[in-house]
């Protein structure tokens, strides 16, 4: 399927080209060092985190398709960085999909280059499972008292805004999915703390934290959607999130794509450049071959979310199939580089460490299987 991009959107992959440009040379010392304030400071002027808001918000009025063009992109410069960007669409989307007019008004605006957002789904007991959230939130003269902990907060520290999922049926016996709500927890609230950042595998440029909710008060207005309605906007937030970790797959798959040829024709042995050798333009062929079905996969399921068609399964497949191609590419050009590609000094290791993540994180992939197969299996 072809799609023609829009100015907007022209404009916007321009952009995170350049970005990405730019971005690319800081990724081993972000590997080194974490989270860089100044690359998030210069992504903030560069106006891409607006891309999803409407105009009266502050933002570029785009659409799925607009996130999936600027997180491929970037992540062929940083996953990390991408992620960032990712998680912050997550809880804007969130509130742009499920908030009062009050609340955006008062939030979105943030988003288009004052600060980033987060999403608080996971917990030590909760990844996958989501229905299985216990954080509480019991209800109050006022509003309502939070308190439980979060784990994986991608943002978290970093940023102003945290979308957080507690259940509302604290007494009573509970609900399952059902009772499970949604709150717009603010970084200043006393009753929330920020643990100590990970120490990742991969896409160390991102800060992932703990939350720490203990007696954490907001008020009536902080509930995002109806009471209950929590694991619904959850799921249909993770809908939109696979689409973004299969752009960023495909993204990283280019990358490893790019080293792997501009090495492949530099490198000799036996008297000739290794991109002779049959070997090596299988595996280069294969790399190019799943990038490109990466790449349809994800602008069909980004095509239906921006047109608000059901794209639950398609979502699941294209992160299913973008992120196991890419810790496949960047395994394969680890063994193009051979002894040098097991070194840090290049690309390919940390391609791979940051690829293993988009396997994992929105959704295991195993899930994912059972969530096609029973799609499947039921005309649906």
């Amino acid at each position: 399927m072809l799609i023609e991009l829009t100015e907007g959107q022209r404009i916007a992959q321009k952009t995170a080209r350049e970005f990405a440009a730019e971005v690319a040379p800081h990724n081993r010392e972000m590997d080194l060092n974490g989270f860089s304030q100044t690359l998030h400071d210069r992504m903030m002027e560069t106006g891409l985190p607006g891309v999803l808001l409407p105009a009266e918000y502050g933002g570029l009025g785009g659409d799925a398709l607009s996130a999936v063009i600027v997180l491929y992109e970037l992540a062929k410069g940083s996953a990390s960085v991408a992620l960032s960007l990712d998680a912050n669409w997550l809880g804007v989307e969130a509130i742009l999909r499920h908030g009062s007019d009050e609340q955006k008004k008062k939030y979105l605006p943030m988003s288009a280059g004052k600060g980033y957002f987060a999403f608080a789904l996971t917990e030590p007991g909760a990844g996958s499972d989501a229905a299985a959230v216990s954080a509480e939130a019991k209800k109050t003269a006022d509003g309502y008292v939070l308190d439980g902990v979060k784990s994986w907060c991608t943002n978290g520290g970093l940023a102003g805004v945290y979308i957080v999922m507690a259940r509302t049926d604290c007494e009573g016996g509970r609900k399952g999915a059902n009772g499970i709500s949604a709150f717009i927890v603010e970084r200043a609230n006393p009753g929330l703390a920020i643990g100590l950042d990970e120490d990742k595998m991969g896409m160390r440029g991102s800060r992932t934290t703990n939350l720490l909710l203990k007696n954490c008060n907001v008020g009536k207005e902080a509930l995002l959607g109806k009471e209950g309605g929590g694991f619904k906007i959850a799921m249909g937030a993770l809908d939109g999130a696979r689409v973004c970790i299969a752009a960023m797959g495909a993204g990283i798959t280019e990358a490893a794509l790019d080293v792997s040829r501009e090495f492949a024709n530099r490198r000799e042995a036996f008297g000739a450049p290794i991109a002779n050798i049959q070997a090596i333009q299988f595996k280069i062929a294969e790399m190019a071959i799943g990038l490109e079905a990466a790449k349809l996969l994800t602008l069909e399921a980004a095509r239906k979310r921006a047109s608000g068609e059901r794209h639950t399964k398609e979502a699941a497949m294209a992160k299913f199939f973008s992120s196991s191609h890419a810790v496949k590419s960047a395994m394969e050009a680890i063994q193009i580089h051979g002894a040098r590609g097991y070194s840090k000094d290049v690309l390919p290791e940390l391609l791979l460490r940051d690829a293993k993540m988009l396997e994992i994180g929105e959704g295991a992939n195993e899930v994912l299987l059972m969530l096609i197969g029973r799609a499947e299996l039921s005309g649906k």
